[in-house]
C-alpha cells in the first residue's frame, strides 16, 4: 500500500516538473522570438499554451484521485496540496510566456525600437529560476527553493530598469509610444512570470519544511 502511494506521489512530482519544463520552453522560445523578430517562433509558443492547460487539468485530476484512493497521511497531503497549488501558478506562468510571444508577434510588423538588452536578460534570469526550482523539487532541497526567491529580486530590479528606460523613450519621442508600450507589457509579463515562480518556490519550502515562507513583500 505504501509503495503504491509513494509511486503515485513520485509520478505527481514528475508531471509537475514536466509542466515546469514546458513553461521553460515557452519562455525561452518567446524570448528568442522577441530578440530575433521571429513571428513563426512566437506562433509556436502560443500554440504550446494549450499543452500547459491540458497538463494542469490532467495532473490535478490525478492528485484528487490519489487522495480518494490512498487516504494519505498529513505529510503526504502537504505534498499533494503543494502540487495542486503549484499547478495554478505554473499555468499562469505559461500564460505570461504566451503573452510575451503575442507581443513579440505584434512587434515583428516593424523594425525594433532598439537593440534589446534588458528584456532578454530578464528572460535568461527566469530560465535560471526555473532550472533552480526544478532542481529544488527533484533533490528536495529547501535551500535551493529559497535561492529562487532571491533570484526573483533580480528580475524585479531589471523590470524597474527597463521601465525607466522605456518611459524616457516615450517622453522624448511620441512616435515610439506604441512600440514602447508593447515592450513595457513584455517586461510586465516577465515580471509577473517571475512572481508565479516565486509562489511555487514558497510552496516547495512549505512542502519540505512545514514553514509558511513569506517574503518581505508578503509581510508588509
Amino acid at each position: 500500500m505504501r509503495e503504491a502511494l509513494d509511486q503515485a506521489l513520485n509520478h505527481l512530482l514528475e508531471e509537475t516538473l514536466r509542466m515546469l519544463s514546458l513553461v521553460r520552453e515557452m519562455t525561452q522560445e518567446a524570448t528568442e522570438a522577441l530578440v530575433g523578430n521571429n513571428g513563426a517562433r512566437a506562433e509556436g509558443v502560443i500554440a504550446k499554451d494549450r499543452q500547459v492547460d491540458a497538463l494542469e487539468l490532467k495532473v490535478e485530476n490525478e492528485a484528487i484521485t490519489l487522495i480518494a484512493r490512498h487516504q494519505p497521511v498529513a505529510s503526504d497531503l502537504r505534498l499533494i496540496f503543494t502540487v495542486i497549488k503549484a499547478l495554478t501558478d505554473l499555468e499562469r506562468a505559461g500564460d505570461y510566456a504566451m503573452h510575451v510571444a503575442e507581443d513579440a508577434l505584434f512587434l515583428t510588423r516593424e523594425p525594433p525600437l532598439k537593440r534589446y538588452v534588458t528584456l532578454p536578460e530578464m528572460g535568461r534570469r527566469l530560465l535560471e529560476m526555473m532550472d533552480t526550482l526544478a532542481k529544488a523539487v527533484a533533490e528536495r532541497d529547501a535551500t535551493l527553493a529559497r535561492k529562487v526567491l532571491e533570484m526573483d529580486d533580480q528580475v524585479d530590479g531589471l523590470y524597474e530598469e527597463i521601465t525607466r528606460e522605456l518611459v524616457t523613450y516615450m517622453m522624448e519621442d511620441a512616435r515610439t509610444l506604441t512600440k514602447a508600450l508593447t515592450l513595457l507589457r513584455v517586461a510586465r509579463s516577465y515580471e509577473r512570470l517571475g512572481d508565479h515562480l516565486e509562489n511555487v518556490a514558497e510552496r516547495v519550502i512549505y512542502w519540505l519544511t512545514g514553514e509558511v515562507y513569506k517574503t518581505p513583500e508578503d509581510v508588509y
